[in-house]
């Protein structure tokens, strides 16, 4: 029987009558079923009390992991303004992952391409050293005056995000670190032509030791040969990949590579005949007495250019002068070089001018420069800026059918080895010994001209830029080949076909 139906009885009259008592039962039961149902919900909302506190603490825990995570990375991100990667067209590789060993800050040395190949170097060191580089400081106190930083000339977002699968780079210092290095910095310059082994046992305690040291100069501070291949392949990746210029200068020199290629071949003349390399080396061939007397004034103005008498006679027939216009003419003529093609000279200001040019320019009369075929407005911004107006000419350099150096300087180097990571192109490396020898017996007419060109193709037939063994030389590194200049490592076998330039996609 049910409740309900038990809370009644029938009398003798038949009528229904509610039960003694069942008033009172009634209310019993229905007061201890509200003390059910109102237990049931506290215990329901004290079990949501305790979920959403659980659910409160664990935001609060996650929060502030993220706090903590973002003011971890504060000082390095913030200060370094590190682009993300949703700014960028390309797939970014991932970040590598390692303990930081401390920091590296380096002031680059020299011009250009001194500066270039210095910065592939500190990024190889710091990436095998486990430590975070800053993004170099560039020479402002050289001969050139040029003021220019390195974010003026390469591209330095793609710089650090391209590398980063490799070694963390920084604009600047974490602010910790950069109040350390206000009250004392550890600043030394490291030792030329050295090993890993020396940047393990030396360099690497003391970067441990003092958290940041800064190295005073770049320049040639890892040895070319003798070193594992994967510590050549990353200077490599670094130079020819990372390494890409500034937005404004890689626009510019694309557009002059327009311009030359919409009428035809052209072969860039690393003519390298201006006033201070003139001065600098000593060598006043073709030049007047007023020239000469001038170039002696400034080279001894400059107590940092260590040679001060010079018998230039002998250092050109030793083959250690630039090539003066009118021996450059002689021999783009005498190799065969087309009367019509495009010659683009990569230089500042041709000392002694359209007289010195001349003889140049009968033989080529298709002489330009950037200064000649893009108005002087789009340069303006880069002429007061040596580096800048040279990343121009090293652009169009690597672009070119032909590079032609008239000397052996950075560039030169530097040139040549992108050329042969791009496909081995064509770089005609003049021998300058040769090459005086011969325009010598020419002019005084002791050979004829077809003797003379024959004898200038000879000398050249393997100096094209072509495969060959880097040359080592145990103990002298200064005078076995440049790593930059070929950086064997990196290149195709000898004995693989060598792709067409169309192939290669890498721009400098």
């Amino acid at each position: 029987m049910g409740f309900s139906e038990a809370r009644f009885e029938e009398t003798e009259g038949g009528e229904m009558k509610e039960k003694p008592y069942s008033n009172k039962m009634s209310l019993k039961y229905i007061s201890m079923a509200k003390a059910e149902k109102l237990k049931s919900l506290i215990l329901a909302r004290i079990q949501v009390a305790r979920l959403n506190l659980w659910v409160t603490r664990a935001l609060s825990m996650l929060m502030l992991l993220g706090i903590t995570m973002q003011l971890k990375s504060l000082g390095e991100t913030v200060s370094s303004s590190r682009t993300p990667t949703s700014t960028f067209s390309y797939p970014l590789p991932p970040e590598r992952v390692y303990e930081n060993n401390g920091y590296l800050m380096v002031s680059s040395n020299g011009g250009l391409n001194q500066m270039r190949s210095g910065i592939c170097d500190m990024v190889t060191v710091a990436r095998f050293l486990n430590v975070t580089l800053i993004v170099p400081e560039l020479d402002n106190t050289s001969f050139w005056n040029d003021y220019s930083q390195f974010a003026d000339i390469f591209d330095v977002e793609y710089f650090i995000a391209s590398l980063r699968d490799e070694v963390r780079i920084l604009k600047e210092l974490p602010p910790q670190q950069k109040e350390k290095v206000a009250e004392s910095l550890f600043s030394m310059p490291p030792i030329s032509w050295s090993n890993m082994t020396y940047y393990y046992n030396v360099i690497l305690p003391r970067i441990q030791t003092n958290e940041v040291v800064h190295f005073q100069k770049t320049d040639a501070r890892l040895a070319n040969n003798g070193l594992p291949v994967e510590v050549q392949k990353l200077r490599c990746r670094v130079n020819y990949e990372a390494l890409r210029f500034a937005p404004p200068i890689q626009a510019l020199a694309e557009k002059i590579v327009r311009i030359l290629r919409d009428k035809g071949p052209f072969l860039v003349l690393h003519l390298r005949y201006e006033m201070d390399m003139i001065a600098f080396s000593g060598c006043n061939e073709g030049c007047n007495e007023q020239e000469i007397d001038e170039l002696t004034k400034m080279r001894y103005a400059y107590p940092w250019w260590k040679e001060k008498v010079i018998d230039s006679v002998q250092k050109r027939l030793a083959g250690l002068c630039p090539l003066t216009p009118e021996e450059t003419a002689l021999t783009l003529r005498a190799l065969g070089i087309d009367h019509n093609i495009q010659v683009y000279i990569a230089a500042g200001d041709i000392y002694g001018g359209e007289r010195r040019l001349a003889t140049l320019r009968a033989a080529y009369p298709n002489l330009v420069k950037k200064e000649t075929l893009l108005p002087s407005s789009e340069l303006d911004p880069f002429r007061n800026h040596s580096n800048q107006m040279a990343a121009l000419d090293y652009y169009v350099a690597v672009q070119s059918e032909t590079f032609v150096p008239t000397n052996g300087g950075n560039m030169a180097k530097v040139v040549e080895g992108h050329r042969r990571y791009l496909g081995f192109k064509k770089t005609i490396l003049l021998d300058r010994k040769a090459v005086v020898d011969l325009v010598d017996l020419y002019k005084a007419g002791s050979i004829s001209w077809d003797k003379f060109s024959s004898e200038m193709k000879e000398a050249h037939a393997d100096r094209m830029g072509n495969p060959a063994e880097r040359l080592v030389i145990p103990g002298k590194p200064k005078e076995e080949d440049y790593f930059y200049t070929n950086p064997e490592e990196c290149l195709a076998s000898f004995d693989e076909p060598q792709l067409s330039n169309d192939d290669h996609q890498q721009e400098p």
